[in-house]
């Protein structure tokens, strides 16, 4: 199964694809302009990474605690996506996973299936 994993919410955007068993990952000033162009950036480092949005199989976006901009920009390309290319999204937050100590982007999937976060369900969390 192929992932996709979009953190916007935090001091840069971070991008993670777990192909297989391959995990890759990059990041990106947490600006407007790249909010602007999040989705090149994701194609981008699809692309970089021998990918495409068509051998991806779910996205995990972090929804909070974070940068309002972060979150509702990364929110919408990723809701975006649901409805044109029909990929299922989970919305999560590290939060959400407190009692798993050490959290890395590679064990959001499982981590996801472990605490029962719903598919296709936005609730962000931003900072005030």
């Amino acid at each position: 199964m192929n992932n996709l994993i979009v953190d916007a919410a935090r001091d840069k955007i971070f991008l993670t694809i777990i192909v297989d068993k391959n995990i890759y990952t990059c990041s990106y000033e947490n600006s407007k302009i790249n909010f602007e162009k999040l989705m090149i950036l994701i194609n981008e480092f699809l692309k970089n990474n021998k990918s495409s949005l068509d051998s991806i199989d779910a996205i995990y976006v972090n929804r909070g605690p974070g940068s309002f901009a972060g979150i509702r920009n990364s929110l919408s390309t990723i809701k975006a996506l649901f409805l044109t290319k029909k990929i299922d999204y989970y919305c999560f937050s590290f939060q959400d996973f407190e009692q798993s100590e050490g959290t890395k982007y590679k064990d959001v999937p499982q981590l996801c299936e472990k605490y029962k976060i719903k598919k296709n369900l936005i609730n962000p969390i931003y900072l005030s």
